[in-house]
């Protein structure tokens, strides 16, 4: 009970310094700290139990020293308004299956304009349209300037411009650890299931579809692993502070749609959800410890 109020303090503090002050907030200096979701939404399953904990570094005195820097330690540019609010508010996280590194994306990655994006983008690659407050809209890129994508309920074939809608976007090929299939053989996968609608599809979003083109995994599709037993996945948010949330999901398609939601919500309501379900749990469940 005393270590999960000084863990809600130390949350707080970390909110009222992110809005306020921009300064680094001191970690948190308890490990495992158990929780649960108060309110799991039908579109946001959120299964299992969550632990917040914290490193001891060193150099913790040395950060945030140079003003001119963000904190990714990135020099700051002249960002659009709009790209400028996502790089602030995207937040970075790891995937685990069992011990094994799948997903991992760190710092905010740049994005590029749709007409950039023709320049670069070579058939077979996936290509994430994002925003501020939007969820990733994910498309497998098969050449003549066409992507393939899941969109509202169908398989498309859409110009690349046309499924921005207006959005930056980025090559994400490597974000995944999985081996890719060919590029030639992804294409192919696509393209076989343009016009698949409706009780036919057998990804939730375009992510899964994107990812399972890619990589032909049928943990990407629905009900493609077994949810019983022990949650294999571990999403692991990294906050700032060097704090970190983790949640444990028993399917790799559930987890994925909890961080496709972090990343719609973003970084602050992330942490504003942590307090706030660590306050539901008033007396809460297990002890608290200290590094």
């Amino acid at each position: 009970m005393g270590g999960e109020c000084v863990v809600l303090l130390e949350l707080r503090l970390l909110l009222f310094s992110m809005g306020n002050h921009g300064d680094k907030p001191a970690p948190l200096t308890y490990a495992e700290v158990p929780t649960a979701d108060p309110d799991p939404g039908e579109d946001t399953p959120r299964i299992g139990v969550s632990y917040v904990f914290a490193t001891d570094d060193d150099d913790d005195d040395e950060e945030d020293q140079d003003q001119d820097r963000d904190e990714q330690g990135e020099e700051k540019r002249d960002w659009p308004e709009g790209e400028r609010r996502r790089r602030e508010d995207e937040l970075p996280c790891a995937v685990y299956h069992r011990d094994e590194c799948v997903y991992e994306k760190k710092s905010p990655a740049e994005t590029l304009a749709p007409e950039q994006l023709l320049q670069t983008c070579r058939p077979g690659d996936l290509v994430e349209f994002v925003a501020a407050g939007q969820y990733p809209h994910w498309t497998v890129y098969v050449g003549g300037s066409q992507v393939v994508h899941l969109h509202r309920a169908e398989v498309k074939s859409s110009f690349l411009g046309q499924a921005s809608q207006g959005r930056r976007g980025r090559v994400v090929n490597e974000v995944y650890r999985y081996r890719p299939l060919s590029p030639d053989v992804v294409v192919q996968k696509a393209l076989e299931q343009v016009g698949i609608t409706g009780r036919d599809l057998s990804w939730r979003n375009s992510e899964c579809f994107a990812a399972w083109c890619k990589f032909g995994r049928r943990e990407f599709k629905m009900g493609g692993e077994l949810r019983i037993g022990k949650q294999p996945y571990r999403l692991k948010l990294l906050l700032p502070g060097k704090q970190c949330h983790v949640l444990e999901f028993q399917s790799l398609e559930d987890l994925i749609m909890e961080r496709r939601r972090n990343d719609q919500i973003g970084k602050v309501a992330v942490i504003q959800e942590l307090a706030s379900h660590l306050n539901h749990e008033g007396g809460g469940r297990g002890e608290a410890k200290g590094h």
